[in-house]
């Protein structure tokens, strides 16, 4: 960032949000009922420039957007009043995070609301793929009547290999249970593995374990692992070659309803070609259209053993409702209490506080995370006259911020919010010590 760095300053909840990709009509209902005014442009911008004019014509403090408009730095830098970019589900790959931390804004994510949806989705291909039925409604069209037991089997008796036991594997791994499913799985991080064999599944310690292992392997990861290594490529060819070393009968199936980045496509096909896999399911993709007028090719298309679908995991009547309500709450909280749900900075961590309804004004804070920011960011409250009742503080190690809520018992002028930033700059000698500050009066603007 240049030296010409100044933060970002807010007072009051926010008021003005920018939706784009067609999230759930309820969102824009919700957001009102809350006093921010949505804006739902007719186009969706499909890039930076578009999304640029977009945020040049009115001082958004939110975008609320799906998974596929792009989130840049240049994008960020047209948004002067922007403080979070609330994502309408649970990937968070099309944002530029490391850009969001360097400017003080917020990226909030859904890790919950479509899971059930999702999980749903899994269950459903693994049985039509078990049993062939893409195949047998082909045929019975063309009005062949092939009624053959070959290469058909049942999910009971089976067993399920899950790639990454987040929210969405924890619900596949039930139904396939409930099911009659053996479940075996591989998450790299302890607390997956600690539930997970709580859960009574059986852990294996590589991916080809998990494919050697399986009758059905699914994946459930994120672009990135929780240590922020890309998870581009995961998969590779010897993955799906263990999956042939199986000696009884099994349908071999491979089901991606994570990313699409998580195996080169010619990978998957290679393995089909080869007979490793007997059959493949995927949802997503390397390259998907930002919008369906959007021209687009299935990389899959040539290969009837590669079934494929739009990336409708969460596209559900019921999920899509339970994301705007979901998002639309976590939205409440920051705007107004500065409490922080959902932060992809730091998945599970709520910062925020609960004990604060004595007290009229609360200020929020995004700095650095280096060594004598936040005694800094203390310093200079003092300095501006107002005494700090309570605070809550959350660094964001990787990304090289913390994010500070704090109770102040009388409001700061818009000149000492700006003496705050630059008090901070001159302790730490760190002119991007503050990136962001929010001054919230509680039950009011």
């Amino acid at each position: 960032m240049s030296a010409s760095f100044r933060p970002r300053i807010g007072v009051g909840p926010f008021r003005r949000a920018l939706v784009l990709e067609s999230p759930d009509p309820s969102l824009d209902r919700h957001l009102r009922e809350l006093a921010i005014e949505p804006f739902r442009p007719a186009v969706t911008p499909t890039d930076d420039d578009d999304l640029i004019a977009l945020l040049q014509a009115a001082p958004y403090e939110l975008i609320f957007k799906r998974s596929r408009v792009q989130i840049t730095a240049a994008v960020l830098d047209a948004a002067p009043n922007l403080f979070a970019v609330v994502l309408c589900c649970i990937g968070d790959d099309s944002v530029d995070k490391r850009a969001c931390a360097e400017r003080g804004i917020l990226v909030i994510n859904d890790p919950v609301s479509n899971g059930r949806s999702v999980a749903e989705l899994v269950i459903g291909e693994m049985i039509l793929l078990c049993r062939r039925i893409f195949q047998a409604v082909d045929e019975t069209r063309a009005n062949t009547f092939n009624k053959s037991q070959e290469s058909r089997f049942e999910v009971q008796g089976k067993t399920l290999g899950l790639l990454g036991l987040g929210n969405i594997g924890k619900q596949v791994a039930q139904l396939a249970q409930a099911l009659g499913m053996k479940i075996v799985f591989y998450d790299n991080r302890d607390v997956a593995k600690e539930v997970g064999e709580t859960m009574g599944w059986s852990f294996v310690p590589n991916i080809a374990d998990l494919f050697s292992a399986a009758d059905v392997v699914s994946a459930h990861i994120s672009a990135s692992d929780y240590r922020g290594r890309s998870n581009e490529n995961l998969l590779q060819l010897e993955h799906f070659a263990a999956m042939a070393q199986k000696e009884r009968p099994s349908p071999r199936l491979f089901i991606n309803a994570a990313r699409g980045q998580i195996h080169d496509t010619e990978t998957l096909i290679e393995a089909v070609k080869r007979g490793y896999i007997g059959a493949a399911m995927v949802d997503v993709f390397p390259v998907e259209p930002s919008d369906a007028k959007d021209p687009w090719v299935n990389p899959y298309a040539g290969y009837p053993q590669i079934y494929a679908t739009p990336h409708i995991g969460a596209a559900t009547l019921e999920a899509q409702p339970r994301i705007a309500s979901h998002v639309a709450a976590t939205a409440h909280h920051l705007s107004t209490r500065g409490r922080l749900r959902n932060c992809v900075f730091g998945p599970k961590h709520v910062v925020g506080l609960d004990d604060a309804d004595d007290v009229s004004h609360i200020m929020t804070v995004v700095h650095a995370d280096t060594r004598g920011t936040k005694k800094a960011v203390d310093d200079a409250i003092y300095a501006a006259g107002a005494g700090n009742l309570l605070s809550q503080h959350r660094d964001f190690t990787e990304y090289g911020i913390a994010y500070e809520v704090v109770a102040i018992d009388h409001p700061l002028t818009p000149e000492q919010l700006e003496q705050l930033a630059d008090e901070a700059a001159k302790l730490t000698g760190d002119p991007t010590a503050i990136r962001a500050i929010r001054q919230i009066r509680i039950g009011g603007a």
